[in-house]
This record gives C-alpha cells, structure tokens and sequence, in this order.
C-alpha cells in the first residue's frame, strides 16, 4: 500500500457506506450562501448537516427555503438531516420522518436536547429514540456526550456509529475530558465521530490521533474570519490526524533520547 492512497484504501464506512472524506461540515451561521459553497468545494466534506424546521422546507443554514434546497443539489454533497431543537422523543421522530420525505434519504443526525442552556443531549432518552428511529428504518448517527455506557447502548440497539461531543455545541474549546474520548474509543469497535465543540484544526487532527474516524464541525468554520481557509485547514488537519494514526505514533519517554545516533561514529569525532 502506497502511502498516497489514503483517499482509497482508507475510506470511512458507515452504515455500509463509502465515504472518502472523513469531515463532515454543518450549514448554519455562514455569513453568506456563497462563503458556505466556497467552504464546502474547499474542503469536500463526506457530508452535509441540515435541520428541518417543522413548520416546513426551510433550513436553519445560510439560507432557506428552494434557495438552500437549491444550494445543496448544486454542491452535490450527501445531506445529513438532523433533528436540532427537538426535545421530546416524539418530536425527534415526527421531524425525522419529515426530513427524511424532504431530503429524500434515510440518514438521520439525532439530536435530542436535555439541555437548552448548554445543548447537552438528553442522555436518558437517547437510546430509546434511537432504537424507535433505526426500527423504523432511519440510519442513524446519535449525537451523545462522552459516556462510555451510553455509547455502549447506543450501539446494543443498532446504531452502526456514534457521535460523541468534545465539548458543549459552538464553545470551541477542544476535547475538554480528554481521557474519557481515549478510553472510548479504546473500547468500541464502531466507527466513532467527534460532533460538537472543536474549535481549532489542532483539536481535529488530536482526536483523529487518538483513533476517532471523524469529525463534525460547524460553528468553528462558519464563525471563522475566513471560513473558507479554516474549511480547508480542518480538512487538512484531519487528514493529518488520520494518517498519523494509521502511521502509527513512537511511544513518549521520560527522558531525552538522543536522535543523532553515535554508534559507528568514527573515532576522531571523540578523539580529534
């Protein structure tokens, strides 16, 4: 394997899927419909995220209604539909079901707020959502926190991949509880996202490190001075990241380690 084939032997999967990006990009916040195209052609995302108000085909994105619907057929990239804003479990899966007639795919972003200060998912109802969503035929990609048990359910009632945050949605402040994303990641063997709360290319290209498949942003390109140069720089970061992982990392040592080797050195350099 050549190391520059990354892009076709290294494909993300889900749900049977191919996707030869590992980023995926959310719609909302751009200053402009032509910026949020820019980005998306800059940083050629696997997929997009679009939520579906219900009282109709509009989007919380940079634009809405047939010109947003317009925008996204133009850019030829998946779509994501997402449950955003819902609250109660059958909320999510009236707006899923909507969504899913609107977008015309069964691929859904769950979320489910517990929490509107911080938009921390509702933990306690997550699973049971999910299982009533992937019954009804919904691919589904729950947005979660970090906890490993509730990963762990997630994937015992048939999600194929869970999305776990980093931090709360827009803080941009990195995987704020570092060790509970290792050790989840060390202990599920599903395809794993980081959703929610990267803020600098850094913080994408660590967890790539750490072994994560993915990431998803939004408010961190979108809120950014030049969101189609930060496009670009999460998508380079999360290459990197990824390739590092498959290249496979030294392991970190106490003490200095010199890089100059000194055996077979010739004997004048010592005795000169």
């Amino acid at each position: 394997m050549r190391s520059d084939d990354t892009t076709h032997d290294d494909a993300l999967v889900l749900y049977g899927q191919r996707f030869d990006s590992r980023l995926l990009l959310g719609t909302a916040r751009y200053p402009s419909p032509d910026v949020l195209e820019a980005a998306v052609q800059r940083a050629r995302p696997a997929m997009l995220t679009a939520s579906l108000r219900r009282q109709g085909a509009a989007s919380d994105g940079a634009a809405a209604g047939g010109g947003f619907w317009s925008l996204l057929r133009r850019l030829g990239v998946p779509v994501l539909p997402n449950t955003a804003g819902c609250h109660s479990i059958q909320e999510v899966i009236a707006t899923a079901q909507m969504a899913r007639e609107v977008f015309e795919t069964p691929w859904l972003k769950l979320e489910l707020i517990g929490d509107d200060y911080t938009l921390q998912p509702d933990t306690l109802n997550l699973v049971e959502a999910a299982r009533l969503l992937i019954a009804d035929g919904f691919q589904v990609l729950p947005y979660c926190t970090e906890d490993l048990v509730l990963c762990q359910r997630l994937v015992d009632v048939g999600c194929q991949a869970v999305m776990p945050w980093a931090a709360p949605i827009g803080t941009g402040r990195g995987p704020v509880n570092p060790y509970a994303l290792q050790m989840l990641r060390e202990r599920l063997q599903v395809p794993m996202l980081v959703d929610a709360g990267l803020g600098l290319p850094s913080h994408a290209c660590q967890v790539m490190e750490w072994g994560y498949d993915g990431v998803l942003l939004n408010t961190a390109v979108a809120l950014a001075q030049d969101p189609v140069a930060m496009a670009g720089a999460f998508a380079d970061a999360v290459q990197a990241g990824r390739s590092a992982r498959r290249a496979g990392a030294m392991a970190a040592a106490d003490n200095a380690q010199p890089s100059t080797p000194v055996l077979g050195t010739p004997f004048w350099h010592h005795h000169g």
